[in-house]
């Protein structure tokens, strides 16, 4: 009983995201209904500019908070609606608080932790205990692993509450000024009449952002090569 009530927080926000997910919410911010409403959405932004922050805000903090599939959804609609600079730091403020209230969700759940972390924890486990400060911002900058799965992983592994804060806002803005130009991108390519379509991958306001993810992505491997030829220098 008293392990079910410290994972109940946990188990509500899983509730909540499935919720999310099966109500079509997403399908709302799909950039081609953003684009066929975009008059409507622009007036609003006017009219009510500090209203449709808080709103946004409080859609990523949720989707965020959730782990729900489709978060990148809500940014590209971020970057859509806002542009990249006004929709990367509201953006920002959503994927932070989201994070912490999903890291400390699990680390109520989670207690003093387990004998049997799953797999993934379990291969982090040995680098975060060695380099705590260099692994938890190498985990937040490198967008291989989903982020959800990141901060859950952290909270198991007893991650530091001022450091996941820091690593989470510093790697999650990071990553966030591609993904919202990425949405800006496809708002102006959409609006200036385009259809969705692999085609779209090649506008330059796409083009570029989508290249920098992909770099960042190749950064394990860039790391790995440089460790081993330093090590092969070495001995």
């Amino acid at each position: 009983m008293k392990r079910l009530r410290a994972a109940l927080p946990l188990l509500l926000l899983i509730l909540a995201g499935i919720v999310l997910f099966a109500s079509g919410a997403f399908a709302r911010l799909h950039p081609e209904h953003l684009v066929a409403h975009q008059r409507e959405l622009h007036t609003q932004i006017i009219e009510h500019p500090w209203l449709s922050r808080l709103v946004y805000v409080g859609v990523l903090t949720l989707a965020t908070a959730t782990g729900v599939p489709g978060t990148i959804v809500v940014i590209l609609a971020g970057g859509f609606a806002f542009g990249v600079v006004d929709g990367t730091l509201t953006s920002s403020a959503g994927l932070t608080m989201g994070s912490l209230i999903l890291y400390l969700a699990s680390r109520y759940a989670f207690g003093s932790g387990s004998k049997h972390p799953p797999a993934i924890v379990a291969k982090l486990h040995h680098g975060f205990e060695r380099h705590p400060v260099s692994y938890t911002l190498f985990l937040r900058f490198v967008p291989v692993v989903p982020f959800g799965l990141v901060t859950v992983s952290l909270a198991w592994l007893r991650c530091r509450l001022w450091l996941f804060l820091g690593a989470t806002w510093l790697g999650g803005t990071t990553m966030l000024v591609f993904e919202t130009s990425i949405g800006a991108g496809l708002g102006k390519a959409l609006s200036q009449g385009e259809r969705i379509g692999p085609h779209m991958l090649m506008h330059s306001d796409v083009l570029w952002p989508l290249g920098a993810i992909a770099l960042l992505a190749l950064l394990p491997l860039l790391i790995e090569y440089i460790a081993r030829r330093w090590r092969s220098t070495h001995h």
